[in-house]
């Protein structure tokens, strides 16, 4: 098998996972790897932002609309850290990411060498994962795991530092995509029991209100939620109050208040997350 260096290593791993978008700001740090991405310019589409924390909203916005992991590249240093915001708005968000981020040489970690930042003790609070890779040998697997950790679950951020001596020298390049983690368990055990009580709370209500986020979408449970609404009667419920109000707010995700001016009147084509009035709220 022929060897490549650790920072084409990377990029081939990128594209086993499906990467063709990439968003990111170079820098002396990540430069080996930006020039191995040189080489697969037809593969890869990469978009120069004008600062990291352009390059991470706009992967966050990518993956929002796509539905895929949006994947970023940042130097080390003020590059890094320059990315803790979107990292952090991801998190709280639920958006996949990706973030890669170059570190200098393994020797110099700890050194306080020039453009040298902790960016993993600094990014550990708001990602799911976050790894340093300082051998060539780690990449194929590291990354792996990085996107199984990023898509899988409730989703989230994920970044890998890789060294810049990682980055330069020579691997074996053999990628398997990653699909358990032993002390990673992202879809809990279902309590029979305890959906039962629930339904139990829920049938006996008397103003049952259904709040509605973006949990839906990333589990793809819009037609359970329909079957919920319309089946329980809820939707039908509220109807004709909502109609005979003029002012009347739409709750989408929690603290997401937006004023709506004009309500639909066919209950089939109503295409609202959920519509509740200001005096319902404060009852």
């Amino acid at each position: 098998m022929k060897k490549i260096l650790g920072s084409e290593a990377l990029i081939k791993s990128l594209l086993e996972e499906g990467v063709d978008t990439i968003f990111g700001y170079p820098g002396g740090a990540i430069m080996p790897i930006y020039d191995s991405l040189y080489s697969y310019q037809d593969k890869i589409n990469h978009i120069l932002t004008r600062h990291e924390q352009g390059a991470i909203h706009a992967a966050q916005g990518y993956s929002r609309v796509s539905g895929k992991v949006g994947v970023c590249f940042a130097t080390s240093g003020p590059g890094a850290t320059n990315l803790i915001t979107g990292i952090a708005d991801a998190q709280i968000d639920s958006t996949p990411l990706v973030c890669i981020t170059g570190q200098v040489p393994s020797q110099l970690l700890g050194t306080d060498a020039f453009q040298e930042s902790d960016v993993i003790g600094i990014s550990m609070p708001v990602t799911k994962w976050n790894y340093q890779i300082t051998s060539s040998d780690e990449i194929g697997e590291i990354i792996s795991k990085a996107f199984y950790i990023a898509r899988s679950g409730r989703p989230g951020p994920v970044l890998i530092d890789i060294t810049k001596d990682a980055q330069f020298s020579e691997v074996d390049f053999n990628y398997k995509k990653c699909e358990r983690i032993r002390s990673y368990h992202p879809y809990p055990i279902i309590n029979d029991k305890k959906i039962k009580e629930a339904s139990k709370l829920i049938n006996k209500a008397k103003k049952p209100l259904i709040l509605v986020g973006q949990g839906v979408l990333l589990s793809n449970a819009e037609n359970e939620l329909n079957r919920l609404g319309y089946g329980g009667g809820f939707y039908d419920r509220y109807i004709e109050k909502i109609e005979k109000v003029k002012k009347v707010i739409k709750i989408g995700l929690a603290f997401s208040y937006q004023k709506i001016k004009k309500i639909p009147t066919n209950k089939f084509d109503r295409k609202l997350d959920f519509i509740i009035t200001e005096k319902e709220i404060l009852q």
